[in-house]
């Protein structure tokens, strides 16, 4: 018997990560519960993300350079992937300037459409019908399928879709093998992670800004069945409600990505990020080597998140959006209760360099100061007590 002894320790009296760090609190009475008693469908995951932008050649460079693969590309539009099997991960239209124009989600159920379809007022088409996009009949969805086209809230066009044929899997980036502790599994062996792209395995999900997020919040929830993880309040502020949520999907038992999507409220309506998974850290920050080699931005990283725990790594394209890599994030089922926080930039990650005033979108621009304008003299969630948590919060 070796002479290393191991007490056992009983798991049931253990705090969770996910009490310790998300749910300090749990919600209050009378606070939002976070879901639907009753929604009109559940659906699945995010299947793709879909953005205007005039230079496809140029768009087509960073996304090799970030690390995804070229599901399909025409004149007119360029199709990006990751390794997983199943949908691509974005499309990327030919338009007159770079824009984000919607999320797209995956139905569980073809019959889902139709029923959402039916309490919408919506019709059920096929993917390939685009309206505003000229020629994208031309080039269907990569495995084809039918949509239903929707409004949030915010403005946002959201499409839900029934794919037809998935995408095949592609070559995976292998994990590195690790020794840890006393568990010695390369012997004899160098470790030498490539100087290459961080290999994209799939979508993984996406944040926004609106100046409507109680709104927004309740739609996404009814209409999509999507599931609050964790709330944020500014503080002093909780008897108002939360100013942002992290919200997965509902797939019962099945543990799913702590967000699919997350939404903030602020004084515009707007994408923040999108995160892509690949393989561990190596693969991480081998890829972001890469990308600084080749004079792309870093906004953020490398780091460890707070709510849902994933590595973490951000870079802006050439048109200005963040994208974000990930690795080892939290998984939950149907069964885990919203935690409740305090909105701060400390409480962004867990362990890594500060956040960047250009992560936070802190650094002040005619843009910007035009949208808090906008938002504090329209019919919006937006006050001054608000806007003054907002920055009180950025700076904590």
């Amino acid at each position: 018997m070796s002479g290393t002894h191991v007490n056992a320790v009983d798991v049931t009296d253990l705090r969770t990560a996910h009490q310790d760090l998300h749910s300090e609190q749990g919600a209050l009475r009378g606070e939002h519960p976070g879901r639907s008693r009753n929604p009109v469908i559940k659906v699945a995951d995010l299947a793709w993300l879909e953005f205007e932008k005039p230079d496809l050649d140029r768009a087509e460079a960073f996304a090799r350079d970030f690390g995804f693969g070229i599901a399909a590309r025409t004149e007119r539009e360029l199709w990006l992937r990751g390794t997983f099997a199943g949908t691509p991960c974005m499309v990327i239209r030919k338009g007159r300037t770079s824009s984000f124009i919607g999320p797209v989600f995956r139905a569980a159920e073809r019959a889902d459409l139709d029923r959402l379809a039916r309490a919408t007022g919506s019709d059920v088409r096929d993917t390939r019908d685009v309206p505003g996009a000229r020629g994208a009949r031309d080039a269907d969805a990569p495995g084809g399928g039918k949509a239903v086209d929707l409004l949030d809230p915010s403005g946002f066009p959201v499409r839900v879709v029934h794919c037809g044929e998935p995408l095949p899997a592609l070559p995976e980036q292998q994990p590195l093998l690790l020794n840890s502790g006393t568990d010695h599994r390369r012997r004899n062996l160098t470790q030498r992670p490539p100087r290459e792209p961080s290999r994209i395995q799939r979508l993984g999900h996406l944040v926004l800004e609106t100046r409507v997020f109680a709104r927004a919040l309740d739609w996404y929830l009814d209409t999509l069945g999507m599931i609050v993880s964790d709330f944020l309040f500014l503080d002093g502020q909780r008897d108002r409600g939360p100013t942002m949520a992290f919200i997965r999907c509902d797939q019962g038992s099945l543990a799913v990505d702590h967000h699919t999507l997350a939404m903030h409220l602020g004084p515009g309506n707007g994408y923040v990020h999108s995160a892509y998974q690949v393989t561990d850290l190596d693969s991480i920050a081998a890829g972001g080597e890469y990308l600084n080699e080749r004079g792309y931005k870093r906004s953020w990283g490398i780091g460890r998140h707070i709510q849902g725990s994933q590595l973490f790594d951000y870079w802006r394209d050439p048109d200005r959006f963040m994208l974000e890599h990930f690795a080892d994030g939290d998984l939950f089922s149907c069964d885990l209760e919203p935690g409740w926080a305090p909105m701060s930039t400390s409480g962004l990650a867990q362990w890594g360099p500060p956040a960047t005033r250009d992560f936070l979108g802190a650094s002040p621009s005619p843009a910007r100061v035009r949208e808090v304008f906008q938002a504090l003299r329209g019919d919006n969630e937006m006050d001054p007590a608000r806007l003054l948590g907002l920055l009180k919060a950025a700076n904590t």
